[in-house]
């Protein structure tokens, strides 16, 4: 998702909120035998790398940071560009950051810059803050995993020894963080890397479920479009994405969705029968007309990373059995839209990668927008399913607040969440989204305002937002 500044630099709310950040203070059961119930093996302790680990070097923070904070970056053994900003007035704790999208192609440090930026918050509050571009583009979940934690441990190796780690996911990069806190629960001296986890606007379904409505939109899309591809076009299963070979650009899809949707334009602007289809599209689907061009996207590209580079050539989406309602004729839309079977061994494979198991050992606290329009809230009441069925559901804490946005909720929010969730590992005061909620209050008066917090909020299951199907 693009990244805009809440406040402009130079700004006097920006200035007053740089200079008080740094002000704030922290004021502040499973089996007997878990591995046993689920009949898996225990994670491996976690190990030094096998390749020493360079030190980063000094480089230049962002503008809003510069006179903060100092700032670290590098390359690491695998390949992963990484930064790190360390306060000037340094809490002692570090904000280990796992990133959402995923990008596709190679990385660049650029998009560690765009973390940091997008997440100044947490340096403004005092907090150490790291991030890696991961090694590769693409959705490969464990393989980012794996470079978060071989950040963090150039963090302690080069840097400083935390007091506290807190493992941070954002969008898909909740999945990563969760994935991580799975795969790495003790160190070879048998202590702990992370302390807890924090995961915002997460995608936390797993990727064999939270992607489900994105087949869905790619059937119903070609069902009233007709373009994507074209009929004098070669034909393929929507579900691969694209083929490998395919040369179509995100600004090729962009021009057959607007010629047929006109998303580029205001809804008065639009045809009768483009805003027709634009209806149906959000009325099945489910998804503000605004994000259609963000989820084809993913269905296009990111489906077509998944299938070639990550599931041997076929694919683990598919639509068969599921019932499409809400279309101005959902029994014409049903007989014939195409349908797809997900290949078994293409979802075994996927779910090896993305799916979560819910064996978290530390406490767990999310956020999510109830009106997200990319990571649906009932992807939430999924997670608590899974921690429940890993034996964690008392190590977690989900919190919702009012908000339509999906890359950054607000400066108060971030703050409020990791005070209660430190609170929670130094005391053992486990948080309340009540408590939470009147909390975040008292950070408005630092960072302005932003507090939205429900506390009486329950998301539904996931299946009443994306239809059922079967499954291998």
């Amino acid at each position: 998702m693009p990244h805009t500044l809440r406040y402009p630099p130079g700004s006097p709310l920006r200035a007053r909120l740089v200079a008080r950040g740094l002000a704030l203070a922290l004021a502040l059961p499973l089996c007997a035998s878990l591995w046993g119930c689920a009949g898996a093996a225990p994670p491996a302790p976690v190990q030094g790398p096998a390749t020493p680990e360079a030190a980063p070097h000094a480089s230049t923070c962002p503008a809003e940071l510069a006179h903060l904070a100092r700032c670290l970056a590098g390359r690491d053994s695998a390949g992963a560009y990484y930064l790190i900003a360390l306060p000037q007035q340094w809490n002692g704790h570090l904000v280990l950051h796992a990133h959402g999208g995923p990008a596709l192609g190679a990385p660049k440090m650029e998009r560690s810059v765009e973390d940091l930026e997008r997440w100044a918050i947490m340096v403004r509050a005092g907090y150490a803050w790291a991030g890696s571009t991961f090694r590769q583009g693409g959705v490969e979940v464990r393989a980012a995993a794996e470079d978060t934690e071989r950040l963090r441990q150039i963090f302690v190796r080069h840097v400083a020894q935390p007091q506290r780690t807190i493992l941070h996911g954002q969008s898909w990069g909740a999945s990563v963080a969760s994935k991580g806190a799975e795969m790495f629960q003790t160190t070879a001296d048998g202590k702990r890397p992370y302390d807890a986890v924090l995961l915002t606007s997460g995608v936390l379904a797993g990727g064999t479920r939270s992607y489900d409505f994105r087949t869905d939109l790619r059937v119903v899309y070609q069902y009233l479009c007709n373009n994507h591809p074209r009929p004098n076009e070669a034909q393929y299963p929507l579900n691969i994405g694209l083929p490998a070979d395919a040369a179509m650009t995100q600004a090729d899809l962009a021009a057959r969705v607007n010629e047929c949707l006109a998303l580029n334009k205001p809804a008065a602007e639009r045809t009768p029968e483009q805003q027709r289809k634009v209806k149906t599209i959000v009325d099945v689907i489910r998804i503000p007309a605004s994000s259609i061009q963000g989820h084809m996207n993913w269905a296009t590209f990111h489906f077509r990373d998944v299938v070639q580079h990550r599931t041997g050539g076929a694919s683990p989406f598919g639509n068969r059995g599921v019932q499409y309602r809400g279309s101005p004729d959902d029994a014409a839309l049903n007989a014939a839209v195409l349908r797809y079977r997900a290949d078994p061994a293409a979802v075994a494979r996927f779910a090896q990668d993305t799916d979560l198991t819910g064996r978290i050992p530390v406490p767990v606290l999310t956020v999510k927008g109830v009106d997200d329009p990319t990571a649906f809230v009932e992807l939430d009441a999924a997670f608590r399913a899974t921690m429940a069925q890993g034996g964690s559901a008392d190590r977690l804490v989900q919190t919702f607040t009012q908000h339509n946005t999906h890359s950054y909720l607000s400066d108060p929010t971030y703050p409020t969440l990791m005070t209660a969730l430190l609170r929670w590992v130094d005391k053992g005061d486990k948080p309340t989204p009540e408590g939470i909620a009147r909390q975040c209050a008292g950070m408005e008066a630092l960072f302005g305002k932003g507090c939205a917090f429900l506390p009486g909020y329950a998301p539904a299951a996931l299946n009443t937002r994306v239809a059922d199907r079967e499954r291998p």
